[in-house]
C-alpha cells in the first residue's frame, strides 16, 4: 500500500455498499464518496455534490476499477482525459453497456475469440470508447470458464507495467 501511505489518494468513489476497497480506504483515514444516490446506495450523493467533494480534495486524476455506471457528461468534462477506467476486455471488443464482470468473459467465449485481456482506456461520455493507454493480451483457451478466463484476466489486471514501458 506504498500509494495510501504517500497520501496520493485523496478519496475513494464507490457505487454500492459494502465495497471492500472502501472499507480498507476509510480504515486508513481516506474519505469515502458514495455515488450515486440509488436503492443500493441510499446515502449516496448527486452529480454536483460529486463535483464539490472533488474539488475541495483537489482531485487531479479519477481512476475506476470496478465501476460499472456511466460516468456523468458533467464530470467528464470537469476531468478531460483525467478519468482512467480498466475493463476486462481488449477494447473494442465486448465493451458497451451491459459488458460488465463475467458477461464480458462469456461474450469473449462464446465468439470464438482467442485472446482477451484488460484495456486500461479514458472515459468518455460512453461505455467504453475513450483512448486506450494500455492492454495485456490473455489467451482464451478451448475448454475455458467464464470464471477461469476472468481469473486469467485479473490477474494481468494486478501487474504493473512492463520495466521501460514508461
Amino acid at each position: 500500500m506504498e500509494l495510501l501511505s504517500q497520501g496520493n489518494i485523496r478519496g475513494v468513489l464507490q457505487h454500492f455498499c459494502g465495497c471492500g476497497g472502501a472499507e480498507h480506504a476509510r480504515g486508513n483515514g481516506i474519505p469515502v464518496v458514495v455515488f450515486p444516490n440509488s436503492k443500493s446506495a441510499p446515502k449516496g450523493i448527486s452529480t454536483d455534490e460529486l463535483l464539490n467533494a472533488l474539488r475541495e480534495l483537489r482531485v487531479d486524476f479519477i481512476i475506476l476499477a470496478g465501476y460499472v455506471k456511466l460516468i456523468p457528461v458533467e464530470l467528464v468534462q470537469e476531468y478531460p482525459k483525467s478519468i482512467l477506467n480498466i475493463h476486462p476486455s481488449l477494447l473494442p471488443a465486448f465493451g458497451g453497456k451491459g459488458y460488465y464482470g463475467l458477461k464480458v468473459h462469456k461474450a469473449a467465449i462464446s465468439s470464438g475469440a482467442r485472446y482477451s485481456g484488460p484495456t486500461v482506456h479514458f472515459v468518455d461520455e460512453h461505455y467504453g470508447t475513450g483512448s486506450t493507454l494500455a492492454q495485456r493480451v490473455v489467451p482464451v483457451l478451448a475448454n475455458d470458464t467464464p470464471e477461469q478466463l476472468a481469473a486469467r484476466v485479473l490477474h494481468e489486471e494486478h501487474q504493473g507495467p512492463e520495466p521501460g514501458l514508461y
